[in-house]
């Protein structure tokens, strides 16, 4: 049997001349910084406008914590208060939104919070969900049982394409069904 360990702990411009000058400055700064402010306006009527993407990179998306202790701020820098520390290095979040080199991100429970992005790692993790799980050794529910993990253990993500997902808990090879943990989209695959 696998065990669980803890997650986380608590822890103005003043215009001078008539009416004349102050229309032509208006529109002289209308003009030239009308294309600029357009993607602000995209920005507003934008559903999804709190998810500034600045590393180009896909948003929403899987990542993993590169740390053994990850401040999550309630902002996005160091002059906003640390809401948690989570303190499990290789534990699955999903980035919600960037900003700058800060990412906003969620655990399996739903907490969220800011972090920067030194310490989060590329490498796809997994942590189990539901009730006590199967590992199979191979990609069927007849294949033999490598070993069962409880809620809550985290793994390594290796593949995934289809039902079927290969990742390595605690020394242990074998595969998964995508629906018994966390730290993958439905339809998204992942090759080593």
């Amino acid at each position: 049997m696998l065990l669980q360990t803890g997650t986380k702990t608590r822890g103005g411009a003043v215009v001078a001349g008539g009416t004349r000058t102050l229309l032509a400055c208006v529109l002289g700064c209308l003009l030239t910084a009308g294309p600029a402010l357009a993607p602000a306006r995209a920005q507003e009527t934008d559903p999804r406008s709190d998810m500034i993407v600045r590393s180009g990179l896909p948003v929403p998306r899987f990542v993993s914590l590169r740390s053994g202790e990850v401040n999550v701020r309630t902002g996005p820098g160091r002059s906003y208060p640390i809401e948690w520390v989570f303190v499990r290095p290789g534990m699955p979040v999903e980035i919600t939104a960037e900003f700058d080199t800060w990412r906003r991100i969620r655990d399996v429970e739903g907490t969220q919070g800011w972090v920067h992005q030194s310490m989060l790692s590329g490498r796809r993790a997994l942590v189990i969900t539901g009730e006590l799980r199967t590992i199979r050794e191979r990609p069927s529910a007849s294949a033999a049982a490598v070993a069962q993990a409880e809620p809550g253990v985290m793994g390594r993500l290796v593949s995934c394409k289809g039902p079927w997902c290969e990742v390595e808990i605690q020394g242990y090879h074998g595969w998964l069904e995508r629906d018994d943990f966390w730290g993958i989209y439905p339809s998204e695959e992942v090759e080593d």
